[in-house]
């Protein structure tokens, strides 16, 4: 934790009158903090990624503000610097923004959160970043993303059936991997013939930033019923479809099972912001073909990345999230139909 003195310190960098300071968050690397001030509330968060790297979120940040994507104003320090260097941390200050969490279960609300993914997304192209600056880009490598996947999960699954006692989880995995194994590898086949590397080389000269977490989580709705954007930690250069399945991921997760019809109305209703053409629509597919979910939870198992989780959360998160897997069937049998 940072003391409250090397707040102060940082905080006595900018021109603000502070009244009171309150830590929201602190999760060692990163940390949030509410700062009450007589020219109204401001947050300052403190960042893991090194300097070059926040250098392009920020370029980012100022390439969506000028084209009319809600983001939080960025506050200069006295010196006119964008951010504060710190011990392998930056900090950077900006307005609070006020309101509500977004309510996904509320049909108008969710199509104002799609709506807005969709601007984010149009607003994003033309983005250059700044030449001395540390992008991320995922661009054009689903392919290998997807291999790597595969490859490390058939590894933990080779494991298992090599041992001779299983847990229930172990058992579990040796029932229901050789099908999800086999969604792994037509994803791959599906990314060979597909627009992918098409629309890839096509969006290097105009690039398009995905949020990566665009959830109600991350969004405010303020009382003038405008969605504000927050926590764009994670943004990085990729096709507009990693944003769209990662959000359909999430909404369905929710629901405990993939719903055509909703699925059909979110594509719908980011088409009428953001058109893709038909065939980029088709990019979208692979996509879900691949089992996201199903790999989370194994990995994270194998891996031992929640070591908090007593093995009954383990057997049931892997229950619901086979189930969810597999529920979306239809939707892949009706793509054509769904898609705009």
């Amino acid at each position: 934790m940072v003391r409250q003195e090397n707040i102060n310190l940082i905080l006595s960098q900018y021109n603000i009158n502070i009244v009171d300071i309150k830590q929201q968050s602190d999760k060692g690397k990163k940390a949030i903090w509410w700062i009450k001030t007589t020219d109204g509330d401001k947050v300052l968060k403190k960042h893991s990624c090194s300097s070059k790297t926040l250098e392009f979120i920020l370029s980012a940040v100022e390439h969506l503000k000028n084209r009319e994507v809600n983001l939080s104003n960025i506050i200069k320090t006295k010196t006119n610097n964008s951010y504060i260097k710190g011990v392998n941390c930056c900090y950077v200050l900006s307005d609070a923004i006020i309101g509500n969490t977004p309510n996904e279960d509320k049909p108008q609300e969710l199509k104002m959160i799609v709506e807005e993914l969709a601007r984010f997304h149009y607003a994003s192209r033309g983005f250059e970043f700044p030449d001395d600056c540390k992008p991320r880009l995922h661009l054009g490598l689903q392919k290998e993303e997807f291999e790597g996947q595969m490859i490390k999960l058939k590894g933990f699954y080779d494991t298992e059936m090599s041992i001779a006692k299983h847990s229930e989880f172990g058992q579990i995995i040796l029932s229901q991997f050789p099908y999800f194994y086999k969604r792994m590898q037509l994803a791959i086949a599906e990314n060979e013939k597909s627009g992918y590397a098409r629309w890839a080389l096509e969006t290097k000269n105009t690039n398009c930033l995905c949020h990566q977490d665009f959830t109600a989580s991350n969004l405010i709705l303020t009382s003038s019923k405008e969605i504000f954007v927050l926590d764009i930690d994670s943004i990085t250069i990729d096709l507009p479809t990693r944003d769209i399945r990662k959000f359909l991921n999430k909404i369905m997760k929710k629901k405990g099972q993939w719903d055509l019809k909703l699925t059909s109305q979110i594509l719908q209703w980011y088409n009428a912001i953001n058109p893709l053409e038909h065939w980029k629509w088709q990019v979208l597919k692979e996509s879900l073909i691949f089992p996201h979910l199903f790999v989370g939870i194994m990995s994270k198992y194998y891996e031992k990345r929640e070591i908090s989780w007593p093995e009954a959360r383990y057997i049931e998160r892997l229950k619901r999230m086979t189930k969810i897997e597999k529920s979306i069937g239809p939707i892949l049998q009706d793509f054509e139909r769904i898609i705009p």
